[in-house]
Formats: structure tokens, sequence, C-alpha cells
């Protein structure tokens, strides 16, 4: 059993990562990968969990967070109505396949070369929630045959290697292709379940060799039982706010902030 002098500082950062996760989820609509992952990244380095396979243990751990939290949010989604099925049946098998890529490819790298990842794909994602906007079209539909068989393995590979569900990706992807916002979002909750489960069995078979307490494979039980929590808790309370206010300004304040953790990662990158 860990010490409480090594448990105590832990329990306490992950209470507060879990809770902004969860504000931040139910005010702006956030998928809460794009803010573990990187909350997870500077929690464990900072207590000494610093490793070459400190990002596996992140992604792993906020994928199974997104289990539980996809599963709640498509079956609300799915009593409004809001769910385009077809395009998640269109889109699935292809999303499964290349989540388990990601898993391969994933438990290969180094922590180094992931934290890469996440700083690229973040920076673009924040670049989008910032200066994005709701009339941008590539096209009328989404898009089938080759379109389909290449974009949907990329999400579900680009999705694990940065530990999220796929709404960050997929949302706007959607919405490029003329959804509306609120059927993206809600079909985008399923793309989370379909991404996370494989990736999540995946990763609890990872070997790693420098892990904090109750790690199991690349996924941290003690955090993933605390965040799911915190969430529970703090979603309803973020969802209220938004109910009251525009989020829409926040959003763009939340993309700026995502731009400066992704152009941090980068600068840990860059300086080894």
């Amino acid at each position: 059993m860990p010490e409480l002098s090594v448990l105590l500082p832990l329990i306490a950062m992950l209470l507060a990562i879990g809770a902004l996760a969860g504000l931040l989820a139910g005010l702006l609509g956030v998928g809460g990968g794009i803010v573990l992952v990187p909350a997870f990244f500077y929690a464990f380095a900072a207590l000494g969990y610093d490793s070459p396979q400190l990002m596996q243990i992140c992604l792993g751990t906020s994928l199974a967070t997104i289990i539980v939290t996809s599963i709640r949010s498509v079956s609300s989604h799915h009593k409004k109505g809001a769910v385009d099925w077809d395009i998640l049946k269109g889109w699935g098998i292809g999303i499964v396949i290349g989540a388990v890529i990601g898993v391969f490819v994933a438990t290969q790298l180094r922590s180094i070369v992931l934290q890469a990842v996440f700083g690229g794909m973040g920076l673009c994602i924040g670049l989008y929630m910032a200066f994005g906007r709701a009339n941008w079209r590539l096209g009328e539909t989404m898009p089938k045959g080759v379109g389909r068989a290449a974009g949907s393995p990329s999400i579900g590979f680009l999705s694990v290697l940065m530990g999220i569900g796929g709404g960050n990706i997929g949302v706007p992807l959607m919405t490029l292709y003329g959804l509306p916002i609120h059927r993206a979002v809600a079909t985008a909750s399923g793309f989370g379940v379909i991404i996370a489960v494989p990736a999540v069995i995946g990763f609890l078979f990872a070997d790693i060799d420098v892990a904090p307490p109750l790690t199991v494979g690349a996924v941290n039980l003690g955090a993933f039982v605390i965040i799911i929590a915190m969430t529970l808790v703090t979603t309803p309370w973020g969802a209220a706010i938004a109910h009251k206010m525009d989020p829409k300004p926040l959003k763009k304040v939340f993309g700026f902030f995502l731009i400066l953790v992704a152009l941090n990662m980068l600068r840990k990158v860059l300086l080894g």
C-alpha cells in the first residue's frame, strides 16, 4: 500500500482535475480527454512519475473515463432523438479499426512522441475553437465511399493517440458537412464509446515500467474512480451555468487556453 504522503497529494490533484473537467464538459460541451490528458501529464510528472511511458498512462486513463461519460451521454441524447444512427453505423467499423491500430502504435511510442502528437492536434483543435465559424462547409452530406473509408479510421486513430473520445474531431467534421450542431454532438458521443472500449482493453495489457499507485497496464484505476465521481457532480453544474449565459465567448477563451497548453507541450518536446 503506498504511503499517505504519496497518495494524498495525488488524490487532491485528481479531485481538482475531475472537478474542472466536469465543469468544462457541462459548460462548453468539451470532451474530457482534451482536459484530462495534459492535466494527468503535469500532475503525475509533478509527483515524480515522469517516464518515457507517462503519456501512455495519461491516454489510457483518460479513455477509461470516456467509456463511462460517453455511455451516459449517448443514452441521454438517444432519448431526445438526437443521435444520427446512420452515421454512427456507417462510420463505426472504420473508427474501431483506427482505434485498435492507435492502441498498437501508442504503446510502441515514447512519451515525447505522443506529447508532440497531442500538442500538434491540440493546437489545431484550439485554433478551430477560437476562430472557427458555424457557416464553414466542406459539403452538404457526410462523405461515403473513399472519403468515409479514409476518414473513419483516422478519427479512431488520432483520438486514441490524443486520449480523447472523438468529439473534438468528429463534431467539427460533421458540422463542416452540414449536420446541425446538436446532432453532431449527440452522434460524436457514440464515437466516444466505440473508440474508448477497444482502446482501454488494449491499454490494460500495456507493459509500463514506472507508474503511479493503483495502475493496471496503462490505466490508473484510482484516477479513473476519482475523475468519474467528480464529473458526475460538476458536469450538471456546468450545464446549469451554460443555460444561464452564452457559452460561445467562453468557448473562444477555452480555445486560446488550449492553444497555450498545446504550445507548452510542444515546447517541452523541443527542449527535450
